[in-house]
């Protein structure tokens, strides 16, 4: 599209925006005249009128109309473009806020979001460490870390979107305390007679799924008479003996090097915990909440 043609339209639509050729031409910078003549060459170069104009006033013709709706999306369209390459060149920097798993994102967020904060010092962030599922627009978050099974679904209230940051393995486990009165399972069937401390929610709860190699996924039903709703809870209860359980990879792993967790039916495989970055579906995403969500992805990439 020529450059000339290009600056008609802007013309054109800010004329019919304005309601006359004096203010439409002066909002462009152009005399009344200058304006005139832009409507001139568009209505010559599409052999059509576009505006009714008396002494007193303009109006669209039927086939201005339909032009003036396809102008204002190309207008819209054009802005939208330098807005997004403009948004890509600005530094994150106001206040970012997110809120986190508490223990992932004591362990992981944290740390992350230290050197993040030290590499852009316009920044600030405000951080609400919760295990509940957040309305982050209700709210008002510009980002939540959420962490589900591989294999579940994601349910996103509308204008949510999500991106897997990071993956963590599942480790089925239960103290050696719990093992001694208990015994050791040998076999997923056999979990259903043990004691199951459970994650759960009023919106989520985790299904504990195992398989076999080469064998089809089986959902493990296991006897719960204790469901929490943190993290960090949930590893309490297993250290103490208080059943098995199903924790992702980064609460179980340092407890099992120091003997307070031993893996269970190691023989088996686990679901990965997917770690999610959720926000808003914004047409722009401010450089704070994109940089963060790349920050993350490069510092917990995994195989």
């Amino acid at each position: 599209m020529a450059r000339a043609h290009l600056d008609d339209i802007s013309t054109f639509v800010a004329v019919v925006d304005a309601g006359s050729f004096v203010a439409g031409g002066r909002s462009v910078g152009l005399t009344r005249s200058a304006a005139g003549k832009a409507l001139v060459r568009l209505e010559a170069r599409m052999s059509t009128r576009l505006l009714n104009r008396t002494t007193r006033a303009i109006s669209l013709t039927d086939d201005g109309r339909i032009f003036y709706e396809h102008c204002t999306q190309v207008l819209a369209a054009l802005e939208d473009a330098e807005a997004a390459v403009g948004a890509r060149s600005s530094k994150p920097r106001g206040i970012l806020r997110i809120t986190v798993p508490d223990s992932f994102g004591r362990l992981y967020v944290l740390p992350l979001l230290h050197t993040y904060l030290m590499q852009w010092p316009e920044l600030e962030a405000e951080v609400s460490f919760t295990d509940r599922a957040v309305d982050i627009v209700e709210e008002g978050f510009d980002l939540a870390v959420r962490i589900q099974a591989s294999s579940a679904k994601t349910y996103l209230d509308a204008g949510l979107i999500s991106r897997v940051v990071a993956r963590h393995r599942g480790v089925l486990c239960a103290s050696p305390a719990y093992l001694q009165r208990r015994g050791e399972p040998s076999s997923a069937d056999e979990l259903s007679s043990h004691e199951c401390v459970m994650f759960k929610t009023r919106t989520q709860s985790h299904e504990w799924r195992l398989r076999r190699p080469g064998e089809s996924w089986v959902k493990v039903v296991g006897r719960s008479r204790l469901r929490v709703d943190s993290g960090e809870a949930l590893l309490d209860a297993t250290i103490a003996g208080l059943g098995v359980a199903y924790l992702p990879g980064f609460l179980a792993d340092k407890a099992i090097s120091v003997g307070e967790l031993k893996e269970l039916l190691p023989a088996y495989q686990t679901e990965f915990a997917q770690i999610l970055a959720v926000y808003p579906s914004k047409r722009h995403l401010p450089a704070k909440v994109r940089y963060l969500i790349d920050y993350m992805v490069e510092q917990w990439k995994t195989d």
